[in-house]
């Protein structure tokens, strides 16, 4: 279920660089002006400032802010990173 998910994904963001992970996140969802809308579908953003370890951060601009952020590694190696973390949260192997 959708807690579960939300769960184990901060966890992984924790663990990633074993801190409590800050972020940004927005859900978006269909209109709710009572039409069937069938090519919405509700999805969840996460903005992480934290990219290359638990002391850099990253900084969003100008053109980042409102197109398509830079970032330094893939979205497939970012995915593979974080599905290589623990569930178990850092705190509680500590």
């Amino acid at each position: 279920d959708y807690a579960k998910i939300l769960k184990k994904l901060t966890t992984k963001y924790d663990n990633l660089f074993n801190i409590s992970f800050p972020y940004s996140s927005g859900i978006h969802q269909a209109p709710t002006d009572n039409k069937k809308n069938e090519e919405w579908h509700m999805h969840m953003s996460f903005y992480p400032p934290l990219l290359r370890s638990a002391n850099v951060k990253k900084f969003m601009v100008g053109y980042e802010m409102f197109a398509e952020p830079q970032r330094d590694i893939t979205a497939e190696t970012a995915a593979e990173k974080l599905r290589n973390c623990s569930e178990k949260h850092f705190t509680e192997t500590m």
